[in-house]
């Protein structure tokens, strides 16, 4: 509509385009985790599918969270096996979850806060959806949630597995996709 509002931008000469390229397609950009006072969300693949993933990142702001980093992941099942590998023989769901995890993109965010692994649980609220919605209905899991596996957000256990599980990906993955 104007020389602002142009709609498409075009760089006018060939090393304009080198010079300006580099600002979006750039390999230098360095990661945000902060690993510390910190625990692992993944937005699951079904939430992205159905185009909520931003409500969800809405209600962890809401809630007085910060999102130090925050990447997609199309995870293949190796992967997804190894990060979740600590509940294979202990969740009945195991495979189903390995399943999910691996049939879309998600969303890994490091979410910080003052005792971030156990206040970001509560926001999470029970892994089951029903429970959820009996015990915590305003939950993301109670809003989100359809099942055991469809669960809309993975989020840490335990208070020391904060920082590892957001190495995993801030670290480790980006690390084995350069």
């Amino acid at each position: 509509t104007d020389s602002i509002r142009n709609a498409v931008h075009a760089s006018t000469s060939a090393g304009e385009y080198m010079n300006e390229q580099g600002f979006f397609f750039s390999d230098e950009f360095t990661p945000t985790a902060a690993f510390n006072n910190c625990t692992c969300a993944i937005i699951k693949p079904h939430i992205i599918h159905d185009g909520l993933a931003g409500e969800v990142i809405d209600m962890i702001l809401q809630e007085g969270f910060e999102i130090s980093s925050m990447e997609m992941f199309n995870l293949d099942k190796p992967t997804a096996e190894e990060f979740f590998e600590v509940y294979k023989g202990v969740l009945p769901e195991f495979v189903g979850m390995i399943e999910h995890m691996t049939s879309g993109p998600c969303i890994v965010m490091e979410v910080r806060q003052e005792n971030a692994v156990r206040s970001f649980r509560d926001l999470c609220g029970p892994m089951d959806p029903e429970i959820a919605n009996n015990l915590r209905p305003n939950t993301i899991r109670a809003k989100f949630g359809t099942s055991r596996v469809i669960n809309a957000i993975h989020c840490t256990d335990l208070e020391e597995d904060g920082s590892l599980e957001n190495e995993y990906f801030f670290s480790i993955q980006q690390a084995q996709r350069n």
